[in-house]
């Protein structure tokens, strides 16, 4: 007999806090808003119920987890070290770990690799630096 134990609501709002910090933070040092608008209708790291079930478990709730995660420092990184390539077989192996999950990712090491957004660029898919409106 072996015992699983079912991931947890907290499992699944960590999987979706992670993929919004994609679309907030990464995403827009990469790509423009008609790109990452793009994303999102074609549904890149979108979750329903049903991957939910599919990553039913603690385990495969946190490999999900962990490849969001170690997708989104290795991105990071490369916003400071743009020609590295030291993380790209990492990147890759988490990647296919998102694919088996049916995560859709659909990107390559090298897309993030070409060209860089300035930091000052606007954008709407960035935290604003404060919430006042005057």
């Amino acid at each position: 007999m072996k015992v699983v134990f079912a991931s947890t609501k907290e499992q699944e709002d960590k999987i979706q806090e992670l993929a919004d910090y994609m679309f907030t933070f990464i995403f827009p040092n990469y790509y423009d808003d008609d790109e990452i608008a793009n994303f999102k209708k074609i549904k890149v790291l979108h979750t329903s119920k049903r991957h939910f079930e599919y990553f039913s478990t603690l385990k495969e709730a946190y490999q999900v987890i962990t490849c969001l995660q170690t997708i989104i420092s290795i991105l990071e990184y490369k916003l400071k070290h743009p020609k590295d390539t030291d993380y790209e077989e990492i990147f890759n192996h988490n990647v296919s770990i998102l694919e088996d999950y049916d995560v859709f990712f659909p990107f390559y090491y090298c897309q993030f690799n070409s060209t860089v957004k300035s930091k000052l660029s606007m954008s709407i898919y960035k935290k604003a630096a404060n919430e006042l409106l005057i």
